[in-house]
């Protein structure tokens, strides 16, 4: 396991320098040379956290590489009499279609860990990732690797708010998530669903967005619709004190009293959440 203090340089010691996805600048480590290794001797990451590729979303790429070549190079590790990507699975996906035999890359050495967190960046900086993927690949380096949400965020570069409401995605119901897959709604549906308590609700409301095609602002207007008879039964402190708290905990909070007595629930949706959320209590 790599250790909890950071990559080192960090991440963009591992990945290339770039500009676009032609960049030719590459940040070299002093030992390190450009390679031409067999397309055929490269397997695919097992840590790559995006479940599908659009081919028609290569096109540009493969027409970039026909007339130019691969401009940037791969990163790969050793792996037995072969390689593994790191790096670079569009480039390898265009080299494969066009027929290539060789591909340039470079070769370092780098743990499970560091495969997961290279490959994850690399598809947040280019967008590539949907949000049940990038909620999935956080909740593994959680897993896996016992990081907390901090820790998470730090190596990808986001807030650990971003981290945190991104792994909220995976407590919707399954056919939520696999809308979200299939690209049928949008994050801002996902997080306007989530903001519902009940699963019965969030799947009604699922139903409706596909049914009548909602935007997301119409989509948040139905679930404020649909949680309205509790918040205007609700005292105006009560409701800021939950905003309150929401914010400071960085999850879901619910106030329920009665006279002077009541009860708080908070939520939380992996083991680290309720860690970071205990410590934020106690400071």
């Amino acid at each position: 396991m790599a250790n909890n203090q950071g990559l080192g340089r960090g991440l963009s010691s591992l990945i290339p320098s770039r500009k676009s996805e032609a960049s030719p600048i590459v940040e070299l480590l002093d030992h390190e040379k450009i390679l031409k290794i067999k397309v055929e001797t490269i397997e695919a990451n097992p840590m790559q956290p995006r479940g599908r590729i659009d081919h028609a979303a290569l096109e540009d790429l493969i027409n970039s590489i026909r007339e130019y070549g691969i401009l940037q190079p791969l990163i790969v590790s050793r792996s037995g009499a072969g390689y593994t990507l790191i790096a670079g699975e569009r480039r390898l996906r265009s080299a494969k279609i066009l027929g290539l035999k060789t591909v340039p890359a470079i070769v370092r050495d780098t743990s499970r860990q560091e495969k997961l967190e290279i490959a994850l960046v690399e598809n947040l900086q280019r967008k590539n990732l949907n949000a049940i993927e990038e909620a999935m690949a956080y909740q593994k380096l959680v897993d896996e690797f016992n990081l907390n949400q901090e820790a998470v965020a730090k190596r990808v570069g986001k807030s650990r708010e971003a981290v945190a409401n991104t792994l909220r995605l995976l407590s919707l119901p399954p056919e939520v998530q696999k809308a979200i897959l299939e690209e049928k709604i949008s994050e801002g549906h996902a997080k306007a669903i989530l903001s519902l308590p009940a699963e019965k609700q969030q799947l009604k409301l699922l139903n409706t967005i596909l049914k009548s095609n909602l935007s997301v602002r119409k989509t948040e207007s139905y679930s404020r619709q649909i949680k309205k008879p509790r918040f205007s039964a609700l005292e105006p402190e009560i409701i800021e004190q939950e905003d309150r708290l929401r914010e400071h905990l960085g999850t879901k909070v619910k106030i329920d009293k009665k006279g002077g007595r009541g009860k708080i629930t908070i939520e939380f949706y992996s083991e680290a959440e309720l860690n970071q959320i205990v410590k934020n209590i106690i400071r």
